[in-house]
C-alpha cells in the first residue's frame, strides 16, 4: 500500500516541522502541484483542516469547500472519540474500542444525537444555504491538519464517495504511519509530508504554533472571498 502514499522522507519521524497550519498548507500544496488538478475540489475537514485546505486550494487554483465531520466523543473525555458522523449522516464506529468501553445504550444515543446536532449546526454556520458541491466526475481532495487514529477522515472518505466523487485523495501535513496506511487503502492516493510512527502520537507535535480553531475563526475564513477559489 506504500505505493499509494506520497510523503517527504526528509521529514519522516520529525517533530515541529511546520510553523503553523498555513505553513503546513504551503508544504502540502507544493507536493500536490507536481500533478494536474484541473477538475479538483479541495474539501477541508473543520476545524483544523480549513486553514490548511485554503492554502492548498490557493496553490492549486482549485475550488474550495468544507466536508463537515465530527467525532462522537466519550461522556467523560471530549478529546477522545469512539466514532464519527459526516455531513450526509454517514456514521462510523470503532468497534474494537467500543467493546472495551462499556457504554450504555443511553450514553451512545445521547452522544450520537449531540454529534449530529454539532455537524448540522457547523454545516449551517460554514456553508449557509449553499448546496453541497456536485462531485460527480470530479476529484475530491480531503484535507485535515493531521491524522492520529484517522477515524474522522475515514468517515469523510465514506461520505465523499457516496456523494459521487470520481476520485478521492487525502492530503494531510502529518499522520501516524498506521493511520496513513489505513487511509491509503480507502482512497486513490494519500499525500502526507510528515509521517511518524511509535506508540505516542499527537498531531500538535508537528507544529510550532498550535491553537484550537474557533467557530468564529472558521466563519471569518469561509466568509473571506480572498481565501476561496
Amino acid at each position: 500500500m506504500t505505493e499509494k502514499i506520497i510523503s517527504l522522507p526528509e521529514l519522516a519521524e520529525k517533530r515541529l516541522v511546520f510553523r503553523s497550519r498555513q505553513h503546513a498548507g504551503q508544504v502540502l500544496g507544493q507536493m500536490l502541484q507536481k500533478e494536474a488538478w484541473s477538475d479538483a475540489i479541495v474539501l477541508a475537514v473543520p476545524a483544523g483542516g480549513v486553514p490548511v485546505g485554503q492554502v492548498v486550494a490557493q496553490q492549486l487554483g482549485a475550488a474550495f469547500d468544507v466536508a463537515v465531520v465530527s467525532k462522537i466523543t466519550l461522556p467523560w473525555n471530549t478529546e477522545a472519540g469512539y466514532g464519527a458522523i459526516a455531513f450526509d449522516g454517514s456514521m462510523r464506529f470503532n468497534e474494537m474500542l467500543l467493546a472495551r468501553l462499556n457504554l450504555t445504550n443511553q450514553q451512545m444515543k445521547e452522544g450520537i444525537a449531540e454529534t449530529k446536532e454539532k455537524v448540522s449546526r457547523r454545516s449551517r454556520t460554514l456553508r449557509g444555504q449553499r448546496p453541497f458541491p456536485d462531485l460527480s466526475d470530479r476529484s475530491a481532495i480531503l484535507v485535515d491538519d493531521g491524522l492520529a487514529s484517522g477515524f474522522t477522515m475515514f468517515c469523510a472518505i465514506d461520505a465523499v464517495k457516496k456523494a459521487g466523487a470520481r476520485q478521492v485523495f487525502v492530503a494531510v501535513p502529518t499522520a501516524h504511519r498506521q493511520a496513513a496506511e489505513a487511509a491509503a487503502e480507502k482512497v486513490d492516493r494519500l499525500y502526507c509530508a510528515n509521517i511518524r510512527s511509535g506508540r505516542s502520537f499527537a498531531v500538535a507535535e508537528a507544529y510550532e504554533l498550535w491553537t484550537d480553531v474557533s467557530e468564529q475563526e472558521l466563519m471569518e475564513m469561509m466568509n473571506n472571498p480572498g481565501d476561496r477559489v
